[in-house]
């Protein structure tokens, strides 16, 4: 097990970390936008499942002694945390590969151990979403890991509409409320809607809004407290959606008004793209300052 850092972030890791992928665009060095932007944590994606129920970063390469062992040790020597982030879109989900809940907690505790991790997100899409029983054997399974590991911030990523949740998330929070299973933050991705949306501001927090209703109705909660068990993640500049574009106004509000309702978590995909494009790297698609959405996230205090 690696040694966490003493002087970790003092605030919890995931309010406030965006998403890093090193497996593509020209990364940045993760310790290098530490030291420039004042972020106190970075979300690394994604661990998969290889050869079964195996995690594997991107599926392919071992939890230790690869390339992201070495930025989570450099994150950690810059004073910072890291979390890391298990599925996403593409590739095999442990979600789906684990056949029982226990075999899965087995697999996010390897990872859990392999790093110390204070913290980790279920970026749950795609197949492991749309699967009734996939979505179900990730909430049981969250909750032991839970149980063995009470300290630990545990986040869930999911699509949403302009309306909150898409069904298949908002059922997965119904399953969690079922398990008794109390994430740190209950965190959707409001963009990608498919109908226009020209003010990608407006459109996040009305999804927001839905997510909190869904939260509330779940857990039998009133709405300040749904809040506060809430995150956003956007994606800066661009979307895959030739109508959204996410500009650093639109973040500033979404900020904002994350700042008014105390939500739990504020992140992004990514910082690959936290830059003007220039060939072979990724890019916001829009004009910016460099790092520009990962300073402003830098100052959210919840």
């Amino acid at each position: 097990m690696l040694a966490t850092a003493a002087s970790a972030a003092a605030q919890p890791p995931e309010l406030a970390a965006p998403y890093e992928y090193l497996g593509w665009g020209e990364p940045q060095p993760p310790a290098q936008v530490i030291q420039e932007t004042g972020v106190q944590a970075i979300t690394l994606a994604f661990v998969l499942a290889h050869d079964g129920c195996n995690p594997e970063w991107e599926g392919s390469e071992p939890l230790l002694g690869g390339k992201d062992q070495a930025a989570i040790e450099a994150i950690r020597a810059a004073g910072a945390e890291v979390v890391v982030s298990i599925g996403g879109w593409s590739g095999k989900k442990l979600g789906s590969a684990c056949k029982s809940a226990a075999a899965l907690a087995a697999a996010y505790e390897d990872v859990i151990t392999a790093y110390g991790l204070h913290a980790i997100d279920i970026d749950i899409e795609h197949t492991e979403l749309s699967s009734a029983k996939a979505r179900a054997r990730v909430a049981t399974a969250l909750r032991l890991v839970q149980l063995a590991y009470p300290s630990l911030e545990i986040s869930l990523t999911m699509p949403a509409d302009e309306e909150g949740p898409e069904a298949a998330s908002a059922s997965l929070i119904a399953d969690g409320a079922a398990d008794h299973l109390v994430p740190y933050a209950w965190t959707i991705m409001p963009f990608d809607f498919g109908p226009p949306a020209s003010d990608m501001a407006t459109a996040s927090i009305r999804a927001t809004e839905g997510l909190a209703r869904d939260i509330a109705s779940s857990y039998g909660i009133g709405e300040r407290e749904a809040y506060e068990e809430a995150g956003i993640s956007t994606m800066n500049g661009k979307t895959d959606e030739k109508s959204e574009t996410v500009t650093p106004a639109n973040f500033e509000t979404m900020l904002a008004f994350a700042t008014a309702h105390h939500l739990a978590r504020m992140t992004f995909w990514s910082v690959n793209r936290d830059r003007e494009c220039h060939p072979a790297r990724e890019c916001s698609g829009i004009a910016q300052a460099p790092l520009q959405f990962t300073r402003l996230l830098a100052g959210y205090r919840g």
